[in-house]
């Protein structure tokens, strides 16, 4: 009975995670999921078309990791491994770089225009702009 009510409590807290994409409070690009998307899997490379884009991701270890690659970008981590094994091999992509946690993710966007990163939800300061929250 304990273990069946320890893993029901352990769904419900991962499950009630949320991600909070977070931008430059200066960038003003119009960004929909799948955009948000493509821009973590290489294939967009630019916010509406101008500025170049940067992702930052946090390593595979934090939550919050797993919550984005589920609700953005509809992987799990095991799956972009080999996205990104693949894209490296054939020389045509590079995974987004990986913080440690949300404070660095927002060190890097709020020191860079061009940088786009996830962050638990409620962890944004005044220091980067949220573009969109799942």
């Amino acid at each position: 009975m304990k273990s069946i009510i320890l893993t029901t409590m352990l769904l419900l807290s991962t499950s009630a995670l949320a991600v909070d994409v977070v931008v430059h409070p200066s960038n003003n690009a119009t960004l929909d999921k799948g955009k948000i998307e493509q821009i973590f899997l290489g294939k967009l490379k630019t916010f509406d078309g101008s500025a170049k884009v940067i992702p930052i991701s946090q390593v595979d270890s934090n939550p919050v990791t797993e919550e984005f690659n589920t609700k953005v970008v509809g992987r799990s981590a095991s799956q972009l491994k080999a996205y990104w094994s693949k894209l490296l091999f054939t020389g045509k992509g590079q995974p987004p770089k990986s913080m440690a946690n949300d404070q660095e993710v927002m060190k890097l966007v709020a020191d860079n225009p061009n940088v786009i990163g996830y962050v638990s939800s409620g962890s944004a300061n005044s220091s980067v702009k949220v573009l969109m929250s799942f």
